[in-house]
């Protein structure tokens, strides 16, 4: 039999007894998502944890964070990797606002910070309610310009990615104003909060709940709220991937979300349904859209970044 890049899988068939190279599809709408003659490619490796891929397609670059080494990377097409910034104050997730800055969670200082155009750096987000925050590890924008953070403890439980420091606060996810800087908490039923993301018409906000990382009696699953305004409501669960857990996830123009796991990036259906995956040899972080078309799926997984084209187009990345 001659295999091919591309082959289907019955829904009875476990995907850890098929030897393939770049995908599997589990609906057949998922073939129309991925192009056989677009290879996996991995861009760049000899990291030890990365993670926050963000695209900057005025700057031809995708930034993202290598935690443990204390500094944020820059790849560009042609030119490949550099330092963009270090020590970086262990920063983990990122996205862009709508005027094109930076905005980054740091474990190290536990906040969230923008970079203006001119480089310096101001602090969004580090307390609430009079008490310190955690480690903010992703971050998202809305439309109307509010940033919306998670804060689980990861940053503070060892000197890995941070600084071993108490913990003042519940795991929790946070919205900040955009117009008084205001910090609301927004979502405080999980055990620990990691990547997010929004519906392409935002009026759903999706939620990774990491915390059986540690507690094994914890969830592993992502969590939908109906989100009216500046309030959540309706917590519940969406998809658990079947392998390890869901950490960072992104989500095209038709609402798919496509989600790391171990054994690669899973995309899932606005309704929930597992469609396919793109096959990856680490344990994938995180993903973000870019590229020429914001075709592009840039994937951070342990110690490596690839890239893949897909016949899709991310939503919500500047």
């Amino acid at each position: 039999m001659v295999k091919t890049q591309l082959e289907f899988f019955e829904p009875e068939v476990e995907a850890k007894e098929i030897p393939v190279s770049f995908f599997e599809v589990h609906d057949p709408s998922f073939a129309n998502f991925v192009m056989g003659n677009a290879p996996v490619k991995q861009l760049a490796t000899g990291f030890d944890w990365v993670e926050g891929p963000v695209w900057f397609g005025d700057a031809n670059c995708l930034l993202f964070s290598d935690i443990p080494n204390n500094r944020i990377m820059r790849w560009t097409p042609g030119d490949g990797i550099s330092t963009y910034r270090a020590p970086s104050n262990y920063t983990n997730g990122h996205t862009r606002d709508h005027q094109g800055r930076l905005i980054s969670c740091e474990h190290g200082t536990r906040r969230v910070t923008r970079t203006e155009h001119n480089g310096t750096i101001t602090v969004i987000a580090d307390h609430f309610d009079g008490k310190r925050l955690n480690s903010p590890n992703d971050v998202v924008v809305k439309s109307d310009g509010s940033i919306w953070f998670s804060d689980p403890h990861y940053g503070i439980m060892t000197n890995y990615e941070g600084f071993k420091a108490e913990q003042e606060l519940s795991c929790n996810v946070y919205r900040v104003d955009p117009g008084t800087g205001a910090v609301t908490e927004v979502v405080s039923d999980m055990a620990c909060p990691n990547g997010l993301a929004f519906s392409p018409d935002e009026s759903v906000l999706y939620v990774a709940d990491t915390g059986a990382m540690f507690d094994e009696a914890a969830e592993r699953h992502i969590r939908s709220y109906d989100v009216t305004g500046e309030a959540v409501t309706g917590g519940r669960h969406f998809h658990t991937v079947n392998a390890g857990i869901s950490d960072g996830f992104r989500v095209d123009t038709d609402g798919n979300i496509w989600s790391s796991a171990a054994d690669g990036v899973h995309c899932i259906s606005p309704e929930g349904t597992l469609l396919g995956k793109i096959l990856v040899p680490e344990l994938v972080s995180n993903v973000c859209f870019g590229g020429r078309a914001k075709h592009q799926l840039f994937i951070t997984a342990t110690t490596s970044v690839y890239s893949v084209s897909l016949n899709r187009t991310g939503a919500q990345q500047p």
